[in-house]
């Protein structure tokens, strides 16, 4: 069994990161955390802090064949939410829980995240349509 410390980031897709994280530091007041590519998924991201322990994630792709550039093709050329994560306790545990339970999982294993956390993806079929990700930090 794990159990859900909470929600860890809202991924956001888009297609400039220095413009979005703009208006994340200087509209908002949010401060970026630093830029980071993870060579792995496709991506740069940077993170932006909200004060309560979870952070907004903004994904620009590195390559068209990433899912952050299909996402914003299929959304006309937009960006958007493309993911919730939750941060988890055991991330073993919550892939073979889900996967007990017939949840269909697109990581059957903890996979790299950005900022050094295990990551597996919940497939959007299985919730209702949203792109969950289970992150444990070390």
């Amino acid at each position: 069994m794990f159990k859900i410390l909470g929600v860890d980031h809202i991924g956001v897709a888009v297609s400039s990161l220095s413009e979005a994280n703009n208006f994340w530091t200087t509209a908002l007041g949010l401060e970026c955390t630093g830029d980071e590519v993870v060579a792995e998924q496709k991506v740069k991201t940077s993170f932006n802090p909200t004060g309560n322990g979870s952070e907004i994630e903004l994904l620009e792709a590195t390559a068209p064949d990433s899912p952050i550039a299909k996402y914003i093709e299929k959304n006309g050329g937009r960006g958007g939410i493309q993911h919730i994560a939750l941060r988890v306790d055991d991330i073993e545990a919550a892939i073979a829980d889900l996967q007990a339970k017939g949840i269909r999982m697109i990581d059957t294993k903890p996979r790299y995240g950005a900022g050094g956390a295990s990551i597996a993806f919940v497939h959007p079929k299985s919730s209702f349509g949203v792109l969950v990700e289970l992150c444990q930090h070390k």
